[in-house]
């Protein structure tokens, strides 16, 4: 999408922060290990933070914590929800941190919406020395047939290019610091994917399907037309229909190492 198109998706979440808040999943914990793996201290950026649902689990794992995020109703959800960690007003084109100040910077759901020709050297400058940028994305699991076949009832706007974790490779490969003529180099990206999953009901997942940025930007009625074809989806499936289920994910991740 070109960049007005992002910035009016990016932009979206404020407005259903709460909903944000309330059903957007967390992130495996192996994952965050396998993240913060080369890191050589505990200091940790939680970079476009949202309402925290990174940041929560970086504490839990007793990280040193910060979390910068540029959308004040997100800010406000992620400091009543975690008052005891700092959270400061910024992007990752303008990050409110000292030089070398953090040991990893993650994002969570966050990375492709970062302008990365002025963010990229912008983390460079907040990174120390053998630091580490990943970005994690929770994904479904496609490979499980009904989830599958939500994707392919949702449509893009609700389970994008990005939200599956074969795709999810493809379209975050070219999410790191390529230049070569950076005054801070960045080694080879990894990926990986590790299993998570969430507990829903078909209620709730709808909900949180609406909380994607293409649902958030798209005209009501538009939007009502495809949340109501996906509650009429999990209406007919059996592992959905009634009570509670576990939706099949894969928390996803891209690190590199600062030089």
């Amino acid at each position: 999408m070109d960049s007005d198109a992002r910035n009016r998706h990016a932009s979206s979440f404020g407005a259903a922060a709460n909903a944000y808040a309330a059903h957007r999943p967390d992130y495996a914990h192996d994952a965050i290990r396998w993240a913060l793996e080369p890191a050589p201290g505990p200091r940790v950026l939680d970079l476009g933070a949202g309402t925290g649902k990174l940041t929560a689990t970086l504490a839990a794992m007793d990280a040193d914590v910060t979390a910068v995020e540029p959308d004040q109703a997100m800010l406000e959800e992620l400091n009543t929800t975690l008052p005891e960690v700092t959270a400061l007003s910024g992007s990752a084109e303008a990050i409110p941190l000292p030089d070398a100040s953090v040991d990893a910077v993650l994002a969570g759901n966050a990375m492709h919406w970062f302008d990365m020709a002025v963010a990229g050297p912008e983390i460079a400058r907040v990174l120390a020395p053998g630091g580490v940028l990943a970005g994690l994305w929770n994904t479904v699991d496609d490979g499980v047939d009904w989830v599958a076949g939500l994707a392919q009832t949702s449509g893009p706007a609700a389970i994008g290019p990005r939200d599956t974790p074969a795709s999810w490779r493809t379209e975050t490969a070219n999410l790191h610091l390529l230049t070569s003529d950076a005054p801070v180099r960045f080694g080879s990206p990894e990926q990986s994917g590790f299993p998570h999953g969430q507990l829903r009901t078909a209620d709730s997942l709808v909900a949180t399907l609406g909380t994607r940025a293409g649902m958030l930007v798209m005209a009501e009625e538009e939007r009502e037309t495809i949340l109501t074809r996906i509650r009429r989806y999990l209406a007919t499936r059996p592992e959905t229909s009634e009570g509670e289920f576990t939706l099949p994910m894969m928390t996803c991740v891209l690190r590199v190492r600062r030089l």
